[in-house]
């Protein structure tokens, strides 16, 4: 477990990511983090959109099983 501190910083509050935590989430300054709650009320820091990689998910099932028709159509 790591720990850090919430503080305030102009009007907003901020958690500081360690080099550690972002080592962690293969993350670096700049990326864009994604925050989802389970169903625990817990939260995750993620580095892709979670809907967007489900979408991802769904569209190459449909490609592989539609992959004739969509040859095809190219």
């Amino acid at each position: 477990m790591i720990e850090t501190k919430i503080r305030k910083v102009g009007n907003s509050a901020v958690m500081t990511l360690t080099s550690e935590m972002l080592a962690m989430l293969d993350a670096k300054e700049g990326d864009t983090l994604y925050v989802v709650r389970g169903d625990d009320g817990s939260l995750r820091l993620m580095t892709q959109d979670p809907e967007v990689v489900a979408a991802l998910e769904v569209a190459e099932k449909v490609m592989d099983e539609n992959r004739d028709a969509l040859q095809a159509l190219a």
